[in-house]
């Protein structure tokens, strides 16, 4: 690690002979499939996977909303620009994590920009985020694009800009969080848990001093997710919290909970099979799905 402080604090952190090491706790049924009502249906509601330039993971988010009952299509940036494709086709968006433009503009910037600096792309987001039955979700280099695009989106004034780690170094591992009590509609029923995740960003602080509003996103309940140490408790304190955001804080929602944008990469872990590390127990959760299947098929169900 490129910050002292960081090196220190994770040696220090391996001295703590009483670590109980990840503790995963579930507020819900996982075994529970709330959106088995709507997977007969013979239409299934339309959900962009958008991506640019530099953008992973897609596939995978693909196959979770899939899973969850949506019908997913592949929507590349340069479909919208040159209208083979138009959001109002779709009730929800999905912008996907990477390295858009290799981040050289900053994280998400870029793209960001591309839609900001073109005024056919501008109108058609803020068109998508002001309809009543639309919704989205931003992961990773999604979450920085979003974060970007606060202005076209409503309820999203106090969230943060996402800046570089304090660490000073792109970081990739497997963390625990906290699901929080917020409006987020992918969410629901899930707050009070401690699950574990994959990060893997080098700017994922969330940096109140370039912009949002640290006070209203607490006093409005719009932190929906925040890294937790190995004893449940919320932390600014490396490696448990990989990029020293304050109070933990890694994702946000908007103030009607249609709008959600995270830092950690749910897709790649929906499926124990994907994870590095689970407790034992969830070998006997059905399909192999992992709790974080949940937040997709939360999504599903709010469609209906």
């Amino acid at each position: 690690r490129d910050n002292p402080e960081c090196v220190d604090s994770e040696f220090n952190a391996l001295d703590d002979a009483k670590d109980p090491g990840m503790s995963p706790k579930l507020t819900f049924d996982p075994n529970e499939n709330i959106s088995t009502p709507y997977l007969q249906k013979t239409i299934r509601p339309k959900i962009a996977i958008l991506r640019e330039q530099g953008v992973n993971s897609h596939l995978e988010m693909a196959y979770a909303m899939d899973l969850a009952g949506f019908a997913t299509h592949d929507v590349h940036m340069s479909d919208l620009l040159a209208g083979r494709t138009h959001l109002n086709e779709f009730q929800g968006l999905v912008a996907c994590g990477g390295f858009s433009y290799g981040d050289v503009l900053g994280a998400g910037e870029g793209w960001a920009k591309t839609i900001l600096f073109n005024p056919m792309l501008s109108d058609q987001f803020r068109a998508f985020f002001n309809r009543s039955d639309s919704f989205a979700l931003g992961v990773c280099n999604g979450c920085q694009m979003m974060s970007n695009l606060s202005k076209l989106i409503p309820g999203a004034d106090a969230w943060p800009k996402f800046t570089r780690n304090q660490s000073e170094q792109y970081e990739a591992r497997l963390v625990m969080v906290e699901v929080l009590d917020s409006p987020s509609l992918f969410f629901k029923g899930m707050a009070g848990s401690h699950l574990p995740i994959a990060v893997a960003h080098g700017e994922g602080y969330a940096n109140f001093k370039h912009q949002g509003n640290a006070k209203l996103i607490e006093s409005n309940h719009l932190a929906a997710m925040r890294f937790v140490d190995h004893y449940g408790k919320p932390t600014q304190r490396y490696p448990f919290n990989p990029n020293g955001s304050p109070h933990g804080l890694t994702g946000v929602t908007t103030t009607d909970g249609r709008f959600t944008v995270m830092m950690p990469h749910p897709e790649r872990v929906f499926r124990n099979v994907q994870m590095s590390w689970h407790p034992k127990e969830w070998h006997q959760h059905a399909d192999g799905a992992s709790p974080w299947l949940r937040m997709f098929r939360n999504a599903r169900v709010w469609v209906n």
